[in-house]
């Protein structure tokens, strides 16, 4: 037992959030106020969830409080558009130095290699584009498809009273709704199964 509280039960505070926003101003007060990311949860795809309790659910309230709803870890905005820039600058890097590598290696000339890399290039970065459009759009769908369900579910898990008293106080102050703190089985709470949404 850590602070008197029991080993088996995860304590979490719990909010709703209607605009992705307020859910991130949330988040970076939580992240700046000591709370960790690995204590940060967010609703699983649509899709998952429906897979894991076998059936649709209409609003993200009727899941707030069941421990088996398959969650996802929080992936802030910074992190989203980092993969999309690794995506297209990495393609049209791994593009040049191939084709430059390849036409060298064949006996060509350094305008060659240097035509050749130019146009791979250029090849490899508009893949790169391509699949960093999808993971953008792929964000947005997710943010989408959990706005129609009635809002974004956030859980943190939290310690001990003050953990709790804090991110009640920060769920609310940006706009959380139906902000409470729940108790779940450890097996099934914030430490439960996680997915990429």
């Amino acid at each position: 037992m850590e602070n008197g509280r029991d080993d088996s039960c995860v304590r979490e505070a719990v909010g709703v959030f209607e605009d992705a926003g307020k859910l991130q101003a949330a988040i970076d007060d939580l992240l700046t106020s000591g709370f960790d990311r690995s204590e940060l949860s967010l609703l699983a795809a649509e899709q998952t969830v429906e897979e894991k309790l076998h059936g649709k659910y209409r609003k993200v309230t009727e899941l707030e409080d069941r421990g088996e709803v398959p969650r996802t870890a929080y992936v802030s905005t910074e992190t989203v558009g980092d993969v999309e820039g690794a995506m297209t600058g990495g393609l049209i890097y791994v593009g040049a130095t191939v084709a430059a590598g390849a036409i060298v290696a064949s006996g060509g000339t350094l305008a060659a290699a240097i035509a050749g890399a130019v146009v791979f290039g250029g090849t490899g970065g508009a893949l790169g584009t391509i699949l960093a459009k999808w993971f953008g759009d792929h964000h947005a769908h997710y943010l989408k498809e959990q706005l129609d369900h009635g809002g974004l579910l956030l859980w943190v898990r939290t310690v001990n009273k003050e953990r709790e008293r804090r991110a009640g106080e920060i769920l609310r102050l940006h706009s959380g709704l139906d902000v409470h703190i729940h108790e779940l089985p450890a097996e099934t709470g914030s430490t439960g199964p996680r997915s990429r949404y």
